[in-house]
């Protein structure tokens, strides 16, 4: 494993951080009985933030694990969700997880060992060997493969995979990153300020499962939209910081 330059940071307790899981959640009851079992013992703390659910999502969740913490999301839309997850975070590291079964808890440790090993930012990705989906469609591929070539160019960045809500990354660069998305296009104003922000980035292969139970909020067209709009929004509408630590390269891949 080849990891790229980063940034050292006094702050990071690099021999055993301390891991926040944000799990954003609505009406997720049925799910979380396949998800939060399978967290690895060692997470520091596991954060539920509920979307206003009218199921016995909560109930479970603390059933399940009795010393998750619970949140409740001020707004509305999965990057509110995240971000209220993100602040209340008390680790070293946070790692993204979704509650409906798809993200693989499993993989945690992959992530949380690409970041120990130097990286800022641990970006999971489909499309890299061991990694794959069984989720994805043939229009929301099409559409991801389209919207990454764009940031690839935009952002002289190389990432295979741009729409994809399984990340990790140091808590100690949420300044920097002043994310503010309110929708599913969070995880694509994330993989872009990192980007800008010089940050150290790693692609770590992850297979992605179907939903359980239930139907996603995703809409290809309407959340592809706002990704676009996103994507402009960052490459012309900010400053643009100078990409020079944080181009994923195939060799800065974590294999299994």
């Amino acid at each position: 494993m080849h990891l790229l330059q980063h940034t050292s940071t006094d702050t990071r307790s690099l021999a055993s951080p301390r891991v926040s899981v944000v799990v954003p959640a609505m009406n997720e009851a049925k799910n979380l009985p396949h998800v939060l079992p399978r967290i690895p013992d060692d997470v520091f703390e596991v954060l539920l933030v509920d979307g206003g659910s009218s199921d016995d999502t909560i109930e479970t969740a603390l059933e399940l694990l009795p010393d998750l913490r619970v949140l409740h999301q001020p707004g509305r839309g999965k990057g509110d969700a995240l971000i209220c997850g993100f602040k209340s975070a008390r680790g070293d590291i946070v790692v993204m997880l979704d509650a409906d079964g798809s993200a693989r808890p499993e993989e945690i440790p992959m992530f949380v060992d690409a970041l120990v090993a130097g990286a800022d930012f641990a970006k999971g990705s489909r499309f890299l060997p061991s990694g794959g989906s069984a989720d994805i469609t043939r229009l929301r591929s099409l559409g991801n493969k389209a919207l990454t070539g764009l940031v690839n160019l935009f952002f002289r960045s190389r990432y295979s995979d741009l729409c994809y809500g399984y990340n990790a990354f140091w808590t100690d660069v949420l300044d920097d990153l002043a994310l503010d998305a309110h929708g599913f296009e969070i995880e694509t104003q994330l993989n872009l300020r990192a980007v800008k922000c010089g940050l150290a980035v790693v692609e770590v292969p992850s297979w992605e499962d179907d939903r359980i139970h239930g139907v996603s909020n995703l809409n290809a067209v309407r959340d592809g939209l706002r990704v676009l709009r996103t994507i402009l929004r960052e490459r012309f509408g900010r400053k643009q910081a100078e990409p020079s630590r944080a181009t994923p390269r195939r060799d800065a891949v974590l294999d299994d």
